[in-house]
């Protein structure tokens, strides 16, 4: 009888914790937003631009417009890296902070490296925003819109920004660089003439940076690796020159190289700062 008890005693203790994981699980899965593979009709690129929307978790019941996070990955990359984004889902799901993530494609063939130049800049700065806000519930201005990249995303992150401070209110760049640079990040990028170079460089727009910024207030935020040797030296050259030129910002240096765990480790901090500087979902 009494190892009958046991063993009924044991059956109810698993089910117990069945139901405790299943009931952690269910609530999980309350708290992960939907994830939407979608494209557009580029007019910039001649063809389709492809992007991966992550909505909150309430915004089919909730009625409610969203902040947008613009996140771009980094390059050399093939047509789909654009699905690499769900640590930064993951981030935005343990916070708990309501707002719509959107990663487009950076590239449309395989290893491609357009630098988030060109044709690019169009398709991801002016014709993006303008197609995510008609499809979605979203804050339809500036204050409602953050553009944040790692590596070549965060160099795409803060040039397009920097290039369109109309569209966006908030800019982070993740272990990026602040210049065109070749595939393997080792050496500047020769667009063909001074002029050309001067406009795909972040360090061009310093010296009117806290100008521009009394007639629209921008977040301003970048970090890198303490041992990341090709990206570390030029982040804190740019943070030497923002500081000199008096632009507000925020600069970290980490422990860690240029690699997805100081990414993961990062993302709900800096997504944090990011939501802090947008308008709030309403």
């Amino acid at each position: 009888m009494k190892r009958v008890r046991t063993m009924l005693a044991a059956v109810v203790l698993a089910a117990v914790a069945a139901a405790v994981v299943a009931g952690t699980h269910a609530r999980a899965a309350a708290r992960s937003g939907q994830r939407l593979d979608m494209s557009f009709r580029s007019e910039a690129l001649g063809a389709s631009l492809r992007f991966e929307a992550y909505l909150p978790a309430d915004y089919a019941t909730s009625g409610r417009r969203y902040p947008v996070v613009y996140f771009l990955h980094g390059l050399p990359a093939g047509p789909t890296a654009y699905h690499g984004a769900s640590f930064v889902e993951r981030a935005l799901d343990r916070l708990g902070r309501p707002a719509i993530l959107v990663a487009p494609q950076g590239s449309r063939r395989p290893q491609g490296d357009p630098e988030y130049l060109g044709r690019w800049e169009q398709a991801i700065a002016r014709e993006l925003p303008r197609v995510v806000d008609s499809r979605f519930r979203t804050i339809r201005s500036r204050e409602g819109r953050a553009l944040v990249g790692l590596s070549a995303g965060g160099y795409g992150a803060m040039l397009l920004a920097l290039h369109h401070l109309d569209e966006f209110a908030v800019i982070e760049s993740w272990s990026g660089y602040f210049h065109p640079t070749n595939p393997a990040g080792t050496a500047p990028l020769d667009l063909g003439s001074s002029a050309a170079n001067a406009r795909a460089s972040a360090h061009t727009y310093v010296p009117a940076l806290k100008r521009t910024l009394k007639q629209k207030p921008t977040f301003i935020g970048f970090y890198v690796g303490r041992d990341d040797d090709r990206f570390r030296d030029e982040n804190k050259e740019l943070d030497r020159e923002l500081s000199e030129a008096g632009v507000p910002h925020v600069f970290r240096i980490y422990p860690g190289g240029h690699e997805q765990s100081v990414w993961a480790t990062h993302a709900p901090e800096w997504l944090t700062l990011a939501l802090n500087h947008l308008a709030a979902a309403r």
